[in-house]
């Protein structure tokens, strides 16, 4: 991101960033949302049932973003022994890829919506390239986060697809290895090796199954 601004590109590094802000906002707050309706209002109680980035922003996850390309949010909290079901870590887990898709579908077809309606708001360049990004973060960030290694959301949901021998595996495993793992395809991306510019690509191919309009 930060090349943006070091090419001069000052107005594009903060629509990205605005979106991302927003993106992982929504995400958060899709945790706090669902632990909420399965009985655990941890989150609320911590503030964290809101869509205010404030209170989900890691200052040094966002600075990390700016300057590696890669950065988090601040985990929601959660108490299992508050579950009121046993599928609610599943759906907990799920619920922040879930916003994710959820908003880029708005965006993506809000933007459509406008262009073929001739909207005026959407004479605007600035507002179409930040669309664009909102929904192709969006995607990005579902598809990051279902990759089922280290602390992201997929590590708690591929169990629940496993039988319980090899659910415990996987999770014996990643409790040693997932996060150094996850540090390695980081590590090979920076060797030049494409690894997640294959969510990329698979990102933008989600994009055209999403307009309805």
């Amino acid at each position: 991101m930060l090349d943006l601004l070091f090419n001069g590109q000052a107005p594009l590094f903060f629509l990205l960033l605005i979106a991302l802000v927003i993106s992982l906002s929504f995400h958060e707050f899709g945790h706090a949302l669902l632990a909420k309706v399965y009985g655990d209002d941890t989150a609320q109680r911590m503030g964290r049932l809101t869509l205010n980035p404030l209170a989900h922003i890691d200052p040094v996850g966002l600075l990390m973003v700016v300057f590696v390309g890669f950065g988090y949010a601040k985990p929601v909290p959660t108490n299992p022994r508050n579950f009121t079901s046993r599928w609610a870590d599943l759906w907990v887990s799920a619920a922040g890829p879930g916003m994710n898709l959820l908003l880029a579908f708005l965006a993506g077809n809000i933007m459509v919506l406008g262009l073929s309606n001739g909207w005026e708001m959407f004479q605007s360049q600035g507002v179409l390239i930040f669309m664009r990004y909102l929904t192709g973060i969006n995607l990005l960030l579902m598809l990051f986060n279902l990759i089922p290694l280290g602390p992201l959301d997929g590590h708690y949901i591929l169990p629940y697809f496993l039988n319980r021998r090899l659910a415990r595996i996987y999770v014996d495993f990643n409790a040693q290895y997932g996060t150094m793992v996850l540090m390695g395809l980081f590590l090979l991306s920076f060797a030049g090796i494409p690894v997640f510019r294959i969510l990329m690509k698979a990102a933008d191919s989600i994009i055209p199954w999403l307009i309805i309009f």
